[in-house]
């Protein structure tokens, strides 16, 4: 295995690619410079309930199965590597001009984010324009070129790409449904972003693992999902959302005492998925 770390993500190649299958954490960055935190209104304990916690450490096993890794370092509060480019937040970044702006942008929750949950604001004032530039092209760029590069690397190499973007919800996030509520949520908008045969693989190696599993409903696929899957051209992206009460204290931000056989669970799952689409002579072959 060989690790790259920059200040934006670290990625982990596998000693042997298997077939083409990335694992990524966008939101479980969590080193937090301190030019940011000398200019935030709240302290660290509550700029973390945006993270992923602890999900960089689910799919940590994916190398040694044959698969890559690229976990974010930034955290989501800094640089939200789950949103658009032009996710900007006027309210918040001082000098862009007023555009039409998507839910998410209008809540706070754009690419550079202007709160955390329960909408506390995570800045004093507005920054500079030339700020919000520099952080897109510290953190946000330099991710997605990796993330792109690693695409387009194993569809050359697999004949496809298969990566499941790893979050986590809140446990209040899935209270309005009713009935038994499912421990994990599956999206690929619908079709859009991951063929029905991915899906299908992902949610049967949750479910062997004991898992409730719901599919794009509340939670459909955000930004990566649309921006990188296109089944059609063989490169697939699963979104997948874990309840956080399954490994981890919501409001403390630590792992639970069992935390470490979810994570044994999870690592079965993960080396599942990481040979998909492998002969069983070992070699890998190519989708059709």
């Amino acid at each position: 295995m060989k690790t790259l770390s920059t200040p934006s993500y670290d990625l982990t190649r596998p000693a042997e690619w298997a077939s083409g299958v990335i694992f990524a954490s966008p939101h479980s960055g969590s080193h937090y410079p301190d030019w940011f935190l000398a200019g935030t209104r709240l302290p660290t304990e509550i700029l973390r309930s945006s993270e992923d916690a602890f999900m960089d450490r689910m799919i940590a096993g994916a190398p040694a199965h044959g698969a890559a890794t690229l976990t974010a370092r930034i955290p989501r509060c800094i640089v939200d590597l789950n949103r658009a480019l032009d996710e900007i937040d006027p309210q918040l970044v001082s000098g862009i001009p007023h555009h039409p702006l998507n839910q998410r942008t209008v809540a706070g929750l754009g690419v550079i984010p202007r709160v955390v949950s329960q909408g506390r604001a995570i800045h004093h004032r507005p920054i500079p324009r030339a700020e919000a530039e520099r952080r897109l092209d510290t953190y946000w760029r330099p991710y997605h070129a990796a993330l792109a590069g690693l695409i387009a690397e194993a569809r050359a190499r697999f004949g496809q790409a298969i990566l499941i973007d790893m979050h986590s919800m809140p446990h209040d996030a899935l209270s309005h449904l009713g009935g038994m509520r499912p421990d994990i949520v599956l999206g690929n908008r619908h079709g859009l972003s991951a063929a029905g045969r991915i899906i299908d693989a992902v949610a049967s190696a949750l479910e062997t693992e004991g898992w409730r599993v719901r599919r794009n409903s509340p939670f459909s696929g955000a930004y990566i999902a649309q921006a990188y899957g296109r089944p059609a051209q063989n490169v697939h992206v699963v979104q997948v959302e874990i309840d956080r009460a399954l490994y981890m204290d919501e409001a403390r931000i630590t792992p639970l005492p069992d935390f470490d056989a979810v994570r044994t669970r999870m690592d079965r799952v993960v080396a599942r998925l990481a040979r998909y689409g492998v002969a069983e002579g070992g070699s890998a072959m190519a989708a059709e």
